[in-house]
C-alpha cells in the first residue's frame, strides 16, 4: 500500500472541493481553499483522527482503509470514476463496479443534487434498485436501507423474494408496484444487454417468484420516471406522495426523491416527519449505516 502518494492524493483532491459543492457555510476566516480535514471526515462517517493519520501517510498506526471507507471517502470527495479507481489502487484493495452495485461509486451530480435536497427525501439508486446513498429524510420515510449484499441488495429482488418488503406499501398497490418494478427492470436488462449481474437476479426472480416469471413473460417495459405512492409509516400512517427519477446519462443511476402539492395532507405529513425523524421504524427495513458513517470500523488494526 503507498500510504505517502495516499496521503497526497486525499490531501490535493480535498483542496478542490468547495464547501458550497457539499452544503457547508463558507464562513469569513476559512484558512484553506477546499474543505477542512474534519470537515472531510464527517463527510465520509469517518473520526477526524483516523482521516488526519490516512492523510498523513503514515504507517506507524497500522492504517489499513477499507473498502467501505475508501468508498465514503470517494462520495464526500466528489471523485469522479477515474479518481475512484485510483484511490482503490493506491489502497491496494479490488476497484468496486462503477456503476452499480452496493458500493458503487455514485455519480457526482447526483450526489451534487442529494445534497441540496436536505428538506426532501431523496436517495441514489442503480437502475436494479439497490440504494446506494440517501439523506436522513428518506431514511425517516422509508427506513434505512438494509445491509444486504449480492442480489439481496435489489429492492425488487426483496419485494419478490422477502414479504416483509411489501409492508411498506397498501396491500391493493402491490400489484401496480409488481408491474412496474418488472417493467424498469426489463429496460434495465436490455440497456446492459449481455449483463452477467442482471441476467442472473432475472433467472433466480423466474424461479423463485410466479408473479415475477408472469410479468417478465408479458415483456412490458418502461423506465420508471415518475409514481404517486402510498407509504405505510408506523407514526403517521398512510402519505400519500408524488415520487420522481432523474437518471444519469447512461441511465444506471437515478437520482429518487419524494415530494407532495404545497397545503396537502401530504406535504403535512413530510413537514412531521423532519420533526419525529426515526422514531419507532421498527416495521420497515432492517438498518445499515446512512452514507457509510462508521466506514472505518474495523480498518485500524
Amino acid at each position: 500500500m503507498n500510504l505517502p502518494e495516499l496521503g497526497a492524493f486525499l490531501r490535493t483532491r480535498r483542496d478542490r472541493v468547495r464547501p458550497a459543492e457539499v452544503g457547508l457555510p463558507q464562513g469569513p476566516r476559512r484558512r484553506v481553499p477546499g474543505l477542512r480535514r474534519e470537515e472531510v471526515a464527517q463527510l465520509a462517517g469517518l473520526s477526524a483522527d483516523y482521516y488526519t493519520e490516512l492523510e498523513r501517510g503514515s504507517s506507524k498506526n497500522g492504517v489499513q482503509p477499507s473498502a467501505q471507507a475508501l468508498a465514503a471517502l470517494a462520495r464526500a470527495l466528489r471523485l469522479n470514476g477515474d479518481e475512484c479507481d485510483h484511490l482503490f489502487r493506491l489502497a491496494e484493495r479490488p476497484v468496486p463496479p462503477s456503476a452499480h452495485g452496493p458500493s458503487a461509486h455514485v455519480q457526482p451530480a447526483l450526489l451534487g443534487l442529494l445534497d441540496r435536497l436536505s428538506n426532501t427525501p431523496a436517495r441514489v439508486i442503480t437502475d436494479l434498485h439497490e440504494t446506494l446513498v440517501e439523506n436522513d429524510l428518506a431514511q425517516h420515510l422509508l427506513g434505512k436501507s438494509p445491509a444486504h449484499s449480492g442480489q439481496a441488495a435489489s429492492f425488487v429482488y426483496r419485494w419478490f423474494t422477502d414479504p416483509q418488503t411489501r409492508e411498506q406499501y397498501p396491500v391493493e398497490d402491490h400489484p401496480h408496484h409488481s408491474r412496474v418494478f418488472v417493467a424498469d427492470i426489463q429496460a434495465a436488462a436490455a440497456r446492459r444487454g449481455r449483463d452477467a449481474e442482471v441476467t442472473k437476479m432475472v433467472a433466480t426472480l423466474r424461479r423463485r417468484s410466479q408473479e415475477f416469471a408472469a410479468l417478465w413473460d408479458t415483456h412490458d417495459v418502461a423506465v420508471r420516471r415518475m409514481d404517486h405512492k402510498k407509504i405505510v409509516h408506523p407514526t403517521l400512517g398512510v402519505i400519500e406522495l408524488d415520487c420522481y427519477n432523474l437518471l444519469s446519462e447512461d441511465g444506471r443511476q437515478r437520482l429518487l426523491w419524494f415530494t407532495a402539492p404545497p397545503g396537502s395532507r401530504g406535504a403535512e405529513q413530510l413537514e412531521l416527519l423532519s420533526v419525529i425523524g426515526t422514531q419507532d421504524l421498527s416495521v420497515t427495513e432492517d438498518t445499515a449505516p446512512d452514507r457509510l458513517s462508521g466506514a472505518e470500523s474495523g480498518s485500524l488494526r
